[in-house]
């Protein structure tokens, strides 16, 4: 099993980022603010405008090393990827069924199933541990719907329909988000999805984590020898990691809207770590970014037993173990693409 590194993150807007010898060095003007082993690093995330250096970069391609660029904001910009790894048979394969709707949707609607099922233990979670704080039979009303789609979800052969069926269980569950907010409900709230720019704190957390764990997808799916530009869920568009996007959408009930709930209901983020721009865009600040990838990194190293594998790993090797999980299906080693069910 690989065994999961340290992410750098990279949050002075104008540190530059470069290689000396086997090191990351990070250089604020003609100060040296940091230095860090690369041996030690899984992934750098660069929340600056100055960049990194071409030797940098190349190091970190060559050593499989995710190089992540963002603004000071945290709207991703780039990802540097070296050569592509793998069995260039794989990804064939993985071409093939893309161009085939009906084999794209019968993995689609494995990645459905599996978003839909922890959007179900995300609201039965707070069901059980809130229930004297929360409309229970609102929850109990909504964790039966969701259950109700998953056998319809299964089934589905056709794209646009799966899309549709995903499109009323986010409805569902999104319906109840705003109650699980526990604290500070007058800065804290939740009134639907809205992003590029986000308009509130809740949502600007949530982009921040989104963008953080589909990085995490993609470096995953590139690690395993597939392309993570070409998906079976979401289609081409350039630019676009749409398989990072296929393998997120399982994968943000319990590892990004769960994280967000524990750090606005533990009180980890307060209203201060956010500021709003003129244009009514609202982000963390750069504190707020600071305390979410710390408690971040913690989570990525607590463990959990796969609910497929029945082995104990840590939260952070779940894109990577589901990834390869992929490829073995692709390759035909698999029956089917065993989702991520979180228990």
């Amino acid at each position: 099993m690989r065994h999961i590194r340290n992410t750098l993150f990279v949050n002075t807007e104008d540190a530059y980022t470069a290689l000396d010898g086997e090191n990351v060095v990070i250089r604020q003007g003609d100060d040296v603010r940091g230095r860090f082993p690369l041996h030690i690093l899984e992934s750098i995330f660069l929340f600056s405008y100055a960049g990194a250096s071409p030797a940098l970069m190349g190091k970190c391609a060559r050593e499989g090393i995710d190089l992540v660029f963002l603004t000071p904001q945290g709207r991703f910009l780039a990802r540097a990827c070296g050569e592509s790894r793998g069995n260039v048979l794989l990804r064939r394969k993985q071409y093939r069924l893309a161009d085939d709707l009906g084999a794209s949707c019968e993995i689609a609607r494995n990645f459905i199933f599996g978003k839909v099922s922890n959007c179900r233990r995300v609201i039965d979670r707070t069901r059980r541990d809130h229930a004297m704080r929360i409309d229970a039979e609102a929850f109990g009303q909504a964790s039966d719907q969701l259950q109700n789609m998953l056998p319809q979800i299964l089934e589905e052969t056709d794209l646009d329909v799966l899309r549709s069926l995903e499109g009323a269980a986010a409805k569902i569950y999104f319906g109840v988000f705003d109650d699980m907010i526990l604290r500070e409900k007058e800065a804290f709230f939740f009134h639907g999805r809205n992003r590029r720019p986000p308009l509130d704190k809740v949502n600007a957390l949530l982009s921040f984590l989104y963008t953080m764990l589909g990085s995490d997808c993609a470096a995953a799916l590139e690690m395993v020898g597939l392309d993570s530009y070409v998906g079976f869920l979401h289609r081409d568009r350039p630019g676009r990691t749409s398989l990072a996007l296929d393998l997120l959408e399982e994968l943000r009930p319990c590892m990004a809207d769960r994280f967000a709930l524990t750090l606005i209901n533990d009180r980890i983020l307060s209203s201060k770590d956010f500021h709003e721009q003129e244009n009514g865009a609202v982000l963390l600040s750069g504190d707020g970014r600071k305390k979410v990838q710390k408690a971040w990194q913690e989570r990525k190293k607590a463990q959990i037993t796969h609910p497929f594998l029945k082995e104990k790993l840590e939260w952070g090797l779940v894109p990577y173990v589901q990834a390869l999980l992929l490829s073995r299906y692709l390759r035909g080693d698999l029956d089917g693409y065993p989702p991520f069910l979180w228990k």
